[in-house]
């Protein structure tokens, strides 16, 4: 894959706040969280943790799956394997 800049820019800067980079570090240890409890893991509103997820998800770095009237939140393989290339790049 040889993702271009202005594909990875918005990837790499949603993960510029400190909630969403702790939020993707979450899903990478623990895939398929409820959006509800993020609220209490970093002690935010809900409101607040809907609002960076969608930034996150616009990103295309997680992906939803709903179960009744919840949503649960993974990493979606594709945005982050981009990230993985270009950072591994710049690592080199």
């Amino acid at each position: 894959m040889d993702a271009s800049p202005k594909l990875l820019s918005p990837k790499l800067k949603a993960l510029g706040h400190p909630l969403r980079l702790g939020i993707a570090l979450r899903l990478a240890q623990e895939g398929g969280t409820c959006a509800c409890d993020f609220a209490d893991i970093f002690h935010v509103s809900q409101p607040t943790v809907s609002q960076h997820l969608k930034v996150l998800r616009d990103a295309g770095l997680v992906r939803t799956r709903r179960e009744g009237t919840q949503i649960y939140y993974s990493l979606d393989p594709a945005g982050v394997g981009a990230l993985r290339e270009v950072v591994g790049r710049l690592a080199a």
